[in-house]
């Protein structure tokens, strides 16, 4: 009997090796869909691309990026026809959310105008970047902000667009009763109001990136990879230096195991980003070099 447990609990562990080794494999095979299609967050080249927009979107697709994720929009033409040139597609930006997030007005003038140009362009996505000070004093302030994106949301649907929001730190901050308003995000987003993961900000935070991306299987429309140093001391809520953020695959953040996760609960798109770097086109390039040899 005891040989027969031995064999038993042997057998299983074995086939949980092989599973996870599966799993890892799907995540690091140059087949991999998030490597094929590799997209960057452009806000990591913005003093760039103020220079030579063009110039850098082209460097951008020689150094093996596949897609583009814009900020600033609808106000980022030449990030636009850059990217266009460059042969580099954008379903993805980042937009100006004041409409959404603070002054109510999703039926307004301004926020169609997005909708109608996001249309035009053949966009999938539209991301919240951030969140005010001034709108996230309290959890009442993040059930106004949730009212407020499930609004916006369901008309951007409707003109096919998917409506997300993108996560700093300080949503995971605990407020009253120890409840964060990222709490309140997820109790109150509707089913149309999607979430774009950046796992810098969540490790930030003191979270598992994985945990939360399993968590929210199925809402998660895009993750934003890039990574810590590891001499950060986490929990940060107010924010981290410049210094805190690294190329891929010299930080505390596991990639990999986000990569994983991203596949299995159905996310669209990954994004390379790093706010703050003294060479950001050395440090893409470094990223994107890390990604393919993981």
């Amino acid at each position: 009997m005891i040989q027969r447990r031995h064999f038993l609990a042997t057998t299983l562990a074995g086939l949980s090796t092989a599973a996870l080794s599966s799993r890892m494999a799907w995540a690091l095979d140059a087949d991999n869909p998030y490597r094929k299609e590799i997209g960057i967050q452009l806000y990591t080249l913005r003093d760039a691309i103020a220079k030579d927009a063009g110039k850098t979107l082209q460097t951008v697709a020689d150094s093996g990026y596949r897609q583009v994720e814009a900020y600033g929009f609808p106000d980022c033409d030449s990030i636009i026809q850059a990217a266009k040139d460059a042969g580099l597609p954008m379903h993805s930006s980042h937009f100006n959310s004041d409409p959404v997030v603070s002054k109510d007005d999703v039926g307004g003038e301004a926020f169609e105008k997005t909708l109608q140009k996001a249309k035009d362009l053949g966009l999938k996505h539209l991301v919240i970047p951030y969140l005010g000070d001034q709108y996230r004093k309290s959890l009442d302030d993040y059930k106004l902000l949730c009212e407020r994106c499930n609004r916006a949301a369901e008309k951007a649907k409707s003109a096919g667009i998917q409506l997300a929001y993108h996560n700093h730190a300080f949503e995971f901050e605990p407020m009253a009763g120890g409840k964060s308003g990222y709490d309140v995000m997820i109790e109150q987003f509707s089913p149309d109001m999607m979430f774009e993961v950046d796992v810098f900000w969540v490790q930030v935070a003191g979270k598992d990136s994985v945990e939360l991306l399993e968590k929210l299987k199925g809402r998660v429309s895009q993750v934003h990879l890039k990574d810590l140093n590891a001499s950060v001391k986490t929990p940060a809520y107010k924010g981290v230096d410049k210094e805190a953020f690294e190329e891929i695959g010299d930080g505390v953040v596991d990639i990999e195991s986000i990569i994983v996760k991203a596949g299995e609960i159905g996310v669209k798109h990954c994004h390379v980003e790093q706010d703050h770097s003294p060479h950001p086109i050395e440090s893409i390039q470094q990223s994107i070099a890390k990604l393919k040899t993981m």
